[in-house]
C-alpha cells in the first residue's frame, strides 16, 4: 500500500468516526457544593431539637445534560436534599425555560431524600419550632440554592461534548419494606416480607475516547441510616463518594427510586451508612464491568400534572381538639390550619401532581413526584418491562403517594404523613389508577412501546 493511499484511508476512518459522533449523543456534566455554611435545621426527623452542628461530608447537586442526534435536549439533576418543594421547583424550571428554552418535560429534578440535609423554604411548615432567626437562615440558603441549581444546569449544557450512553439494571438488597417488617423484631424474623424492588438502575456515559464521564444510578430506599446532627447524604452520599474515588474524573449522580415504604435496616450508625454506600457502589461497578445496552441517540420527553383529589379536611372542632391535646408538630399543624380556617381560607381540595416519561434510545425512564411507594415501580415494570427505570421524589415532593392498598390500610404512609407535609387530609381513593393511566398516556407521547396491558 502506498503512503498516500494509507493516509487517505486513515483520513476516511476519522471522517466516518467524526460523522458518527456528530450524529450521536452529546453529554455535559457539572456539580456544585451545596453544603450550608452555617448551622441549619435538618429536614426529615420531627424529633430533632436544634440545628446542625457539623458535617460528615459535603452535600452536592449534580447535573447530566443530554442532547440527541436531532438536537433534542434534557437534563437530569441529582441533589443531597430531602426534596424540592413545588414553589422552588417551579421557579427553577421557569428560569431554565427562559434562559435555556427547556420545558418541564425536559427537566428532571430529583432529590436523594437524605434526612441529614437542610430544611428548605416553603416546606415542612409545621415540623420544627422555628423562630425568626432560624427561618431567616433557611430562606437565605434556599434562595442561594435556587441560583446554584440554575447555574449548575447552565454549566452542564455549556460542557456538552460527543458521548455514548449505556444502560442496565443491577441489584442490591439492603432495602426492607418498613410497613411489613418491624425494625425491632428483624433478628427474630426467619424471612423478610415485601413488596420490594431491589433494582439498581445505571446509566453510563463515556466520552469520544471511551473514557468514563458520568455514572447516573439509583435505588429505592430511604436515606435514613443516620439521625445525627451532622449534615450528610447518608448512604447515597457515601455511594457517590465511593464511585468517584474508584473512577477518578468521573461524576456519580444518585437518583432516588420508589422509596416511600422502604428503609435501610439495620441502621443508626455511620459504619452502616458507609457499608450500604459501598454495597450500592459495588452493585453499580458490577454493572459497569458487564456488557450494557448501548442507547441510540434518540431522546423523547413527556410531562404532565394531574389533579389528585384530597378528602374533606377536618372540622373546626376536630382541629381544636388536636391543638389542645397534642404536642409538637401535630399541635403546630392544627393551630395553623385552624387559624387559616377562621380567616376564611378554604381547604385545598386537589393537588397538581407531576408525572414524567422519557425515552433514551430504547431505555424507558419514568419519574414521579412525592414519596412514591414501591408498588408503583412494580406496576410500571409490569407494563413496560423489568428494565424500566422508575424514580420518585422528582420535581415536587409534596407528601407520600400511597398505593390503593396502603391508602386503605392507613398508617403513616397512607394517612398521618399528610400532616407532616402540611396537607389538610389524605388522598381520595382512585389515585393509583389515575397515576398509572397518566403514565401510559405519557409513555405513548414519548414514543415508548405500548404497555403490556394494552398490547394485543
Amino acid at each position: 500500500m502506498t503512503r498516500n493511499r494509507f493516509l487517505w484511508l486513515v483520513a476516511a476512518v476519522w471522517l466516518v468516526a467524526f460523522s458518527a459522533l456528530g450524529k450521536g449523543w452529546k453529554a455535559g456534566v457539572a456539580k456544585v457544593n451545596i453544603t450550608p455554611q452555617q448551622p441549619i435545621w435538618q429536614a426529615g426527623y420531627a424529633s430533632r431539637t436544634h440545628p446542625s452542628d457539623g458535617k460528615l461530608h459535603d452535600l452536592w447537586a449534580k447535573a447530566l445534560a443530554l442532547e440527541d442526534e436531532k438536537g433534542q435536549r434534557a437534563v437530569l439533576v441529582s441533589s443531597d436534599l430531602l426534596g424540592f418543594p413545588k414553589a422552588m421547583s417551579d421557579r427553577i424550571r421557569q428560569k431554565l425555560s427562559q434562559t435555556l428554552g427547556l420545558t418541564n418535560a425536559q427537566v428532571l429534578l430529583n432529590s436523594s431524600h437524605t434526612h441529614s440535609g437542610p430544611v428548605l423554604e416553603d416546606a415542612l411548615h409545621d415540623i420544627y419550632p422555628l423562630g425568626a432567626p432560624e427561618q431567616a437562615v433557611i430562606n437565605a440558603y434556599s434562595q442561594a440554592l435556587e441560583k446554584q441549581i440554575i447555574q449548575l444546569v447552565t454549566d452542564a449544557f455549556r460542557k456538552l461534548e460527543p458521548a455514548e450512553l449505556y444502560s442496565q439494571n443491577g441489584v442490591t438488597r439492603f432495602q426492607v419494606n418498613r410497613r411489613n417488617n418491624k425494625e425491632g423484631a428483624l433478628r427474630e424474623q426467619a424471612e423478610l416480607r415485601g413488596p420490594n424492588d431491589y433494582a439498581v438502575p445505571v446509566i453510563k456515559v463515556v466520552d469520544a475516547n471511551g473514557k468514563l464521564k458520568a455514572i447516573a444510578f439509583g435505588y429505592a430506599c430511604h436515606p435514613t441510616v443516620l439521625d445525627l446532627y451532622q449534615l450528610s447524604g447518608d448512604y447515597a452520599g457515601f455511594a457517590q463518594i465511593e464511585l468517584e474515588n474508584s473512577h477518578p474524573g468521573t461524576t456519580a449522580l444518585f437518583f432516588q427510586g420508589a422509596a416511600g415504604d422502604q428503609n435501610p435496616l439495620p441502621r443508626r450508625t455511620v459504619p452502616l451508612a458507609r457499608q450500604y454506600g459501598r454495597e450500592l457502589a459495588a452493585a453499580v461497578d458490577r454493572v459497569l464491568d458487564e456488557p450494557m445496552q448501548r442507547l441510540d441517540a434518540q431522546l423523547n420527553t413527556a410531562y404532565s400534572e394531574i389533579p389528585l383529589k384530597l378528602s374533606p379536611g377536618p372540622s373546626v372542632a376536630e382541629l381544636t381538639k388536636i391543638a389542645q391535646e397534642k404536642d409538637g408538630y401535630l399541635k403546630r399543624w392544627a393551630t395553623r390550619v385552624l387559624r387559616e380556617q377562621q380567616a376564611g381560607k378554604p381547604y385545598l381540595t386537589q393537588y397538581a401532581y407531576p408525572v414524567q416519561a422519557w425515552r433514551l434510545g430504547n431505555q424507558p425512564l419514568f419519574s414521579f413526584g412525592g414519596e412514591l411507594v414501591i408498588e408503583y415501580a412494580l406496576e410500571v415494570k409490569k407494563r413496560f418491562g423489568l428494565n424500566a427505570f422508575v424514580f420518585g421524589y422528582c420535581n415536587d415532593v409534596m407528601g407520600y403517594i400511597p398505593s390503593e392498598t396502603i391508602l386503605k390500610e392507613g398508617g403513616y404512609e397512607g394517612e398521618s404523613s399528610q400532616m407532616v407535609y402540611g396537607l389538610p387530609s389524605p388522598w381520595v381513593a382512585g389515585l393509583q389508577q389515575q397515576i398509572l393511566a397518566e403514565v401510559e398516556k405519557l409513555a405513548a407521547q414519548a414514543g415508548l412501546p405500548k404497555p403490556k396491558s394494552l398490547t394485543k
